[in-house]
């Protein structure tokens, strides 16, 4: 849906000039580059299997609060 819409509204919303983004995902990362660019990071899993309740999945996969400030804050350095 995002790459549909007009040039002028994507640009909007991620500015070419802002080249340190962050996507956290918990499903597949490969798309997300495309939006965060080389100066980017992506931050999730690309693996299947585990089960358990969310917070514990997402704590054992490193996908908390605590990680994705860290990942901001080395984006920011």
């Amino acid at each position: 849906m995002f790459d549909r819409q007009e040039a002028a509204w994507r640009e909007a919303v991620l500015p070419a000039a802002v080249t340190r983004r962050l996507a956290v995902e918990a499903g597949a990362t490969g798309l997300w580059w495309r939006y965060v660019g080389s100066a980017g990071r992506v931050l999730g899993l690309d693996h299947f299997g585990a089960s358990g309740k969310a917070p514990g999945i997402f704590a054992k996969f490193g996908l908390t609060p605590d990680k994705v400030a860290a990942e901001i804050l080395e984006l920011i350095a």
